[in-house]
């Protein structure tokens, strides 16, 4: 699914030029690890990936990582932020069977934008084409935001995982998204108001606890997937 990571390696199957919301999908590359670690201490404090849980995680088998950045104004290149800023981050894990998210986190500046969305949109594509039947991704149970962008895009409530996020201590809830059933179309509600909900999986940097992570729509605020609550 990915190359090894060490010099600006991408992933296959990115969706390369994907464009929404005012921001630009790409593949995860090297140079990047620096503003993720800067989004990642932002967004979830104690609970954020290291450098080396970061490397680890992307160079671990099945994984597919994209950013999200600053498309600036139409023709001009530019932004208000610099060239081409990260403001965005997602990634899933593939194990042959089902993709679970592992997290999704966006800037605080940009939340309430559709970037959450955007890239959460981005990983059920990817695990479509995967041919995964399936995604899987916990988020925190007080999380309201980040549950009610998962069930706009229709994942279900499976059950609670006891004090799952760490070192918070809170419970999370595990929500599944069938891929088997009718493919899911685009809702005529406005869902463009990302929230602030960022969360990571629990796979990564937390082990079985699994840390937060920070997505955003409508009412999210973090990210989907190993780390805690998207949105």
């Amino acid at each position: 699914m990915s190359s090894t990571v060490g010099g600006d390696v991408v992933y296959e199957g990115a969706p390369w030029g994907s464009e929404s919301d005012g921001v630009e999908l790409r593949p995860l590359r090297a140079s990047d690890f620096d503003r993720v670690l800067e989004l990642e201490r932002l967004l979830f404090g104690r609970g954020a990936w290291t450098y080396g849980m970061l490397a680890e995680e992307l160079a671990g088998l099945g994984r597919w990582y994209v950013v999200a950045t600053d498309a600036g104004e139409p023709g001009t290149g530019k932004t208000a932020a610099g060239p081409e800023p990260v403001v965005g981050y997602a990634g899933l894990w593939f194990d042959g069977d089902v993709t679970q998210v592992m997290t999704i986190g966006v800037d605080p500046a940009y939340q309430r934008r559709g970037v959450g969305r955007t890239l959460l949109q981005a990983l059920v594509d990817r695990s479509r084409q995967l041919g995964a039947e399936a995604v899987l991704l916990e988020v925190r149970v007080d999380n309201d935001p980040a549950l009610t962008l998962y069930e706009r895009f229709g994942f279900e409530r499976l059950g609670v995982r006891k004090r799952y996020y760490q070192p918070e201590n809170k419970d999370a809830y595990t929500m599944r998204l069938d891929l088997r059933a009718e493919e899911i179309t685009d809702s005529d509600e406005d869902v463009s108001g990302d929230g602030g909900a960022s969360e990571h999986g629990g796979v990564s940097g937390g082990g079985a606890d699994g840390e937060g992570a920070a997505v955003d729509d409508g009412a999210a605020e973090g990210a989907a997937g190993t780390k805690g609550d998207a949105a």
